[in-house]
């Protein structure tokens, strides 16, 4: 009897072991694809790119190990240090202009009104095109040769002559920092709709009733419970701005004078024309880590 009963203590508290084996397996068995997609995409690259900075690595040859060599010739760089100043100027205007006409967009669509839906499709459809399609779109409307924007601008008497819309430094960014916003500002302003619709109208309720206005609503209501996707928004905005490629190398192609060469293209110059793939793989784990303590940074500050 006693027998009996022992045996039956150990399977009834074996039973519990073995569903939780089980299921630990399970959870395993559903992780491991995701697992296998994270490691030969992006742990055994980083990893690659790590022991290429270590090393001088040509594009044909053998490699040979010269750290601290590729880090060090940085600060020799003068293209990556100009490209550094003009990519943290680059990053500032367009997060500060894109987000707010982003906001100003999710804020002017918010409410649920007749055709509404029209434009809110109008304003995210140019987040459908490919970001280098984009690019050569601004190219064909701005060019002095053949595009259409310089004889509009003319015929209205806006201007009497062709505007170097890339033909100069200021210009070039201003026109770079004008293809992003159009790029990209219905998308952010999608992510902003999702955190106005996730504000509960019951507080709008309440406070138009204690006598607040629009302003007070918009700066004690809004702003405060819309952070969380505010911060979201802008760690995109910054790291996009940062890593910036396409638009500079289809759109302007770091000119006039290399004044808007961005600090990736300053990667793939040294790694597909100079070809110094080690040089640019230290420049890459130094912008790598610089956007893991920004953003942990920002993460910090907007929480």
């Amino acid at each position: 009897m006693t027998l009996t009963v022992t045996r039956s203590r150990r399977a009834a508290h074996s039973a519990p072991s073995a569903r939780w084996r089980s299921r630990k397996v399970q959870g395993w068995l559903y992780a491991a694809p995701t697992a296998v997609i994270v490691g030969v995409l992006f742990l055994a690259p980083l990893v690659l790119v790590v022991w290429m900075s270590l090393n001088r690595w040509p594009l044909l040859g053998q490699a040979t190990f010269n750290a601290p060599a590729n880090y060090v010739k940085i600060a020799d760089n003068p293209l990556f240090l100009d490209a550094v100043v003009f990519t943290l100027k680059y990053t500032a205007i367009t997060t500060v202009l894109l987000s707010g006409v982003a906001l100003g967009l999710a804020l002017l669509v918010q409410d649920r009104r007749p055709g509404i839906a029209f434009f809110r499709t109008a304003f995210f459809l140019p987040g459908a095109v490919g970001f280098a399609a984009a690019g050569l779109l601004f190219y064909g409307m701005l060019n002095n040769d053949f595009g259409p924007i310089d004889p509009m601008l003319q015929a209205l008497g806006i201007t009497s002559e062709p505007v170097k819309w890339i033909g100069t430094p200021n210009m070039a960014l201003f026109s770079t920092i004008t293809l992003v916003i159009w790029r990209f500002a219905g998308f952010n302003m999608l992510i902003l709709l999702t955190g106005l619709q996730a504000i509960p109208t019951e507080v709008y309720e309440a406070a138009r009733s204690d006598g607040a206005n629009r302003w007070q609503i918009f700066t004690r209501i809004t702003l405060p419970l819309l952070r969380p996707t505010l911060a979201l928004m802008l760690i995109l905005s910054v790291t996009g701005s940062l890593l910036a490629f396409d638009q500079f190398f289809v759109f302007t192609n770091g000119g006039p004078d290399n004044s808007t060469v961005s600090m990736v293209m300053v990667v793939y110059r040294d790694a597909f024309f100079r070809f110094d793939l080690g040089g640019a793989a230290a420049l890459s784990v130094v912008l790598l880590v610089a956007l893991v303590g920004l953003n942990t940074l920002m993460m910090r500050r907007l929480r």
